[in-house]
């Protein structure tokens, strides 16, 4: 997120295909080091797309799955009252994303997958 995050400050700023050093250069000015395998994947996924017509795509997928939510949910209240698996954290697998790096705010796929 945190490269895809750099990226859209950039387009901001009038950089309209910003270049994997631009995006480095950002991190680095808030003591952030970029992952080079995760920039250019991300870099790669956008590279030829304008990125207001991602977002654009993007809302209208998000604004379709709005309120569509059949999974029932019920047993949620249930859950939360007994405790089952809650070690506090906030996450159902102990609060990581799974890879035991500890790295939970990343997407693999910078969350991309919803526009294409």
């Amino acid at each position: 997120m945190k490269h895809l995050a750099a990226y859209l400050l950039l387009t901001l700023g009038g950089n309209s295909e910003p270049s994997a050093e631009d995006i480095k250069e950002v991190l680095a000015s808030v003591g952030i080091d970029a992952d080079q395998g995760r920039l250019g994947q991300l870099l790669n996924e956008l590279r030829g797309r304008d990125i207001n017509e991602l977002i654009a795509e993007g809302t209208s997928k998000l604004a379709t799955g709005i309120g569509s939510n059949t999974g029932g949910g019920g047993d949620r209240g249930q859950e939360a009252g007994n405790g089952a698996g809650d070690d506090g954290s906030g996450s159902a697998n102990g609060g990581t994303d799974g890879d035991g790096d500890g790295d939970d705010d990343e997407d693999d796929d910078f969350g991309l997958g919803l526009f294409g």
